[in-house]
C-alpha cells in the first residue's frame, strides 16, 4: 500500500519550521512541506494559488494549511482533486473573520498598517500570532518567522482581508483551537475544537495533532 502524501503550508510569514514537531507515521504518510515565495506585482490570490500548485508532485495530496495557509490550500483545492483538505486556525469564508477585519475591509485601514515595520520581531510576532505572546517566548517564535519581504507582507495582508469566498467547501475539513485569539471561535462553524487551542496550536497542541491528525486524515473503515 502506497503511502499517503500530506502537503504543509505554514501561516502569514512563516516558515515550515512552524511544523518541526509535527510527526505522522512513516510507514502510512509521506510528510512535503510548502514555503511562502514573493507575489508577482498585483497577482491575485488565485494566481498565487495555482502558481503554488506547481509544487504539488503528487496526485490526489492531502493539503494542511495552517491561518493564512488555511486560505490558500482552499484556492489551491480549486485547481487539483486532494484526498483532503484540512485547514488550522484559519477560516473557511470571509463570514468567519472577525469584526476588526471586516471594518478594516470597508475602511481600507488594512491600507495603513506599516509593513515596513514589521521586520521588527516584536511586532511581527503579534500580528501574525496574535497579541498574547508573551514576551520571553519572543526569541523562541522568531524563528518560525522568516518571511520578511514588504512586498509579500502587503500582498498577504490585504489578501487575508478581502478573501472574497462567502461560502465554505463542505469537504475541508476545520481544525480550531477555542482560545485562538486571531479568529475567535464564536464566529467559527462546523470546526473539531481543540480545547486550550491558540493560534499557535500548530506549535504547542503538537501533541493533539499528532495523535488525532492521522485519525482525520485516514479514517479506520468501520465493518
Amino acid at each position: 500500500m502506497s503511502k499517503i502524501p500530506v502537503y504543509f503550508m505554514p501561516g502569514l510569514a512563516a516558515s515550515s519550521i512552524i511544523f518541526e514537531n509535527i510527526k505522522l507515521p512513516e510507514d502510512a504518510f509521506e510528510m512535503h512541506f510548502l514555503e511562502w515565495f514573493v507575489p508577482k506585482p498585483k497577482e491575485s490570490l488565485e494566481a498565487y494559488a495555482l502558481r503554488m500548485t506547481k509544487e504539488i508532485k503528487h496526485k490526489e495530496p492531502v493539503l494542511i494549511g495552517v491561518s493564512f495557509g488555511g486560505i490558500l490550500v482552499q484556492e489551491m483545492s480549486k485547481h487539483i482533486e486532494t484526498r483532503k483538505t484540512i485547514i488550522i486556525s484559519s477560516v473557511k469564508t470571509n463570514k468567519e473573520m472577525p469584526s476588526r477585519m471586516k471594518i478594516a475591509k470597508k475602511t481600507l485601514a488594512y491600507k495603513l498598517i506599516p509593513t515596513s515595520l514589521l521586520s521588527n520581531v516584536e511586532l511581527l510576532v503579534k500580528y501574525a500570532f496574535g497579541d498574547n505572546i508573551i514576551a520571553s517566548r519572543l526569541k523562541l517564535y522568531e524563528k518560525y518567522l522568516s518571511v520578511r519581504d514588504k512586498k509579500y507582507l502587503d500582498w498577504a495582508i490585504e489578501n487575508v482581508i478581502l478573501w472574497s469566498r462567502d461560502k465554505a467547501d463542505e469537504k475541508v475539513i476545520h481544525i480550531h483551537g477555542d482560545s485562538d485569539s486571531v479568529f475567535p471561535i464564536q464566529n467559527i462553524k462546523n470546526a473539531i475544537i481543540v480545547k486550550g487551542g491558540t493560534h499557535i496550536m500548530i506549535i504547542n497542541k503538537y501533541k493533539w495533532l499528532n495523535e488525532n491528525l492521522p485519525k482525520i486524515i485516514n479514517p479506520i473503515e468501520k465493518t
